[in-house]
């Protein structure tokens, strides 16, 4: 586990392999999930489907919260800017996926802000308890690095739509 609480960049490539510079890759996604190897996985689905935005990841609703509230190291939004998307997952240490949920749900700025729950939890009573405290949507992470492809493009498509390109 990265014991650095900051959370980790992954910045998408151009053709050439060199990173795309900040100013042209505004989009930014927001990765809430105390797993690294999900959050190294999701980050290659991203690069394999060619989709041009800024994945940050942070590991726990503790994190989470602080980034989206721009607190302690946090508050520079130029290094941490808000993101268009965050990618939530439900079960984590500190606060869960459903507290952080609430959390931004009770903040008139974060309102308008898209929360797309990515779970391993296929349980009815999650999904209930996910929409019912403001997801936007619920997505069970897949098995197979193809179908984690899709999805992303999937997701990518129909919460972020114009403001990414991919190239």
């Amino acid at each position: 586990m990265n014991t650095d609480s900051r959370p980790r960049a992954s910045t998408a490539r151009n053709g050439s392999g060199a990173a795309r510079s900040a100013a042209g890759d505004g989009v930014v996604v927001l990765h809430i999930d105390d797993d690294a190897n999900d959050t190294t996985l999701l980050q290659a689905a991203a690069r394999s489907a060619k989709l041009g935005f800024r994945l940050y990841n942070v590991e726990d609703g503790d994190q989470a919260i602080a980034y989206l509230s721009g607190a302690g190291l946090y508050a520079d939004r130029a290094m941490y800017p808000l993101p268009s998307l965050i990618l939530l997952d439900l079960k984590m240490p500190r606060a869960t996926g459903f507290e952080v949920l609430k959390w931004i749900r009770k903040h008139p700025e974060l309102g308008e802000l898209p929360v797309v729950v990515l779970s391993g939890s296929e349980l009815q009573e999650d999904v209930r308890q996910a929409y019912g405290v403001g997801a936007n949507s619920y997505l069970v992470k897949p098995i197979g690095f193809e179908a984690l492809v899709s999805l992303v493009r999937n997701i990518t498509a129909v919460w972020l739509g114009a403001q990414q390109q991919s190239y």
